[in-house]
């Protein structure tokens, strides 16, 4: 068990944490949530010992190992990959530096023996034998191909180093496992490995993520950040957030009667908790569910920024879009070939592949970045494209534009009030609207990128990766903004409820052609044809 007791952590005057007091018990896997910069990954570097609080403590129980997900991808820089992940687990690690060291003593005594003895048998009690098969499972679980496992872990590009490191955090079965996004730069068959091992896994799991498939997979509880204190709740991210919203609509109604309140929140529990059937923790999610106090819930005081799509510039025609014998190479290795398809108006496709180059040199070549191809392409003459690329740096290279300087470029209406209340809609308020758009976080820009694409009033989307950098609560805006828009969407994203809740299309690109199914996007996941389609074409 953690346990957290009167905990404040403050920076000058800013108060990040105020009192605060939870418990985390074995068997559960909570989801850390929270606003950018509420404190995420400041309340797991608390609890791991990296950051001193203020004042309280942090409790662990006696003899619990506590694992977390490196951030540092330089740190192991000259160890072996295989020895990488051992050392997750120090303890092991430094027993097996001793004998071996112990073994290599060229005066070696009776003394010696003795010693040797003693770890030999506190080896064995560990299960050391089996640690560097275990340690190379979990690699190839996670991607990394055998003949990299004696790699020199700067040998590796960034991708791989992140799924050693996770691989680190997850070895030797720790009793306490904290991982800071550890989604970040995994495909989703990955995910889905991962996914499974936590959802079985029955110790105590913490985990900040922006991935609400794999929140709502993994996660028996919720702790949510909010006013510098922690409060936990139970269920996954879908119910917190659902319950939340049910509450903030209730809160701003001041003519709902208690026990309308009362008995509408009950039905939710009650609909929702046979929902949790779905999941693989469904017996003991729902049993917790079924303790839920209407009286414990408590409303989000949550901002959501306004993501609609809707007011297009004109109605789109029948002729929509269509594709022939598109083909991209790159440095002489095949992105995609023999793409061919044409789109109906409405429809919302994803795009994907496994190599993430090619779903964005798809949208360079269709966008006209890009001419270096072959095949064809045709816009219908209705159609009014807006495109969100991977890379927005180009598009903030201006250090002279404050925000509404910026989004004025791209503003039929000029007026300042105007601007001010476009960016206001995308949380952006006060002095913040005159910050200078060079020195915006990662999600600021995404934000500013969408308002962006509401000006331009498009009624064609491209979005490659648009959840990027977004925490939550601007997912949660733009998975709804998307879902409600009756246009055409062309998006390439990780995120998988995004995918599975706005797709109806899916179209992957390969070096030997293409697949298209008119399916959910797990309907085309699970499909056994297009899994035996995509182990030819990717030959």
């Amino acid at each position: 068990m953690i346990s957290v007791s009167n905990l404040s952590l403050r920076y000058g005057k800013r108060v990040l944490f105020e009192d605060v007091n939870v418990k985390f018990t074995e068997g559960n896997c909570y989801g850390i949530i929270g606003a950018n910069g509420a404190g995420k990954s400041t309340f797991m570097k608390i609890l791991s010992g990296e950051i001193e609080p203020s004042t309280g403590r942090v409790e662990i129980s006696k003899d619990q190992r506590m694992s977390v997900l490196k951030q540092n991808h330089f740190e192991f820089d000259n160890f072996t990959v295989l020895d990488t992940v051992i050392m997750g687990n120090k303890i092991l690690s430094d027993l097996m530096k001793e004998k071996d060291a112990l073994y290599a003593k060229e005066d070696f005594t009776e003394e010696d023996g003795i010693k040797a003895g003693e770890l030999e048998g506190l080896f064995a009690e560990m299960d050391g034998w089996n640690a560097e098969s275990d340690a190379a499972t979990l690699l190839s679980n996670l991607g990394i191909k055998e003949e990299l496992h004696t790699n020199l872990l700067n040998e590796l590009d960034g991708n791989q180093k992140v799924r050693v490191l996770l691989a680190q955090a997850l070895f030797g079965n720790p009793d306490i496992l904290l991982l800071d996004e550890p989604t970040n730069d995994l495909d989703l068959e990955t995910i889905a490995w991962l996914e499974n091992f936590l959802a079985d896994y029955d110790k105590i799991v913490l985990v900040v993520s922006h991935d609400r498939h794999f929140l709502d997979t993994v996660c028996t509880h919720v702790a949510d950040i909010d006013f510098g204190k922690v409060i936990i709740f139970t269920g996954n991210y879908s119910f917190w957030y659902e319950s939340s919203q049910l509450l903030l609509k209730q809160r701003t109604d001041q003519n709902k009667k208690a026990e309308d309140k009362i008995a509408e929140l009950k039905e939710f529990i009650a609909r929702f908790s046979a929902n949790a059937s779905k999941s693989k923790q469904a017996t003991s999610r729902k049993k917790a569910l079924d303790k839920i106090k209407v009286e414990d819930m408590q409303a989000s005081s949550r901002k959501y920024p306004a993501i609609l799509f809707n007011n297009q510039v004109r109605d789109a025609g029948d002729q929509i879009f269509e594709v022939d014998g598109l083909e991209k190479s790159l440095n002489g290795n095949v992105l995609f070939k023999n793409v061919k398809f044409d789109v109906k108006r409405g429809q919302k496709i994803a795009i994907v592949s496994e190599n993430g180059l090619a779903s964005s040199a798809f949208y360079k070549v269709i966008t006209g970045e890009d001419t270096d191809f072959k095949g064809s392409f045709k816009w219908g003459v209705t159609i009014t494209p807006t495109y969100l690329p991977n890379d927005n740096s180009d598009y903030f290279a201006d250090k002279s534009l404050n925000l509404i300087d910026w989004l004025r470029q791209y503003s039929e209406e000029k007026d300042e009030t105007f601007i001010r209340g476009f960016l206001g809609r995308m949380l952006f308020s006060g002095e913040e609207t005159l910050k200078n758009c060079t020195v915006l976080s990662g999600g600021e820009k995404m934000r500013c990128m969408m308002s962006r694409m509401m000006m331009l009033k498009g009624n064609l989307l491209l979005l490659d990766e648009p959840t990027n950098h977004l925490d939550l609560e601007s997912i949660t805006a733009l998975n709804n903004g998307l879902k409600d828009f009756k246009g055409t969407i062309f998006f390439t994203t990780r995120d998988h409820e995004l995918a599975q809740t706005v797709a109806d299309r899916v179209i992957e690109l390969t070096p030997n052609g293409i697949i298209d199914r008119e399916y959910s996007f797990d309907e085309y996941l699970n499909d056994e044809r297009v899994k035996a389609m995509k182990q030819e074409l990717y030959k």
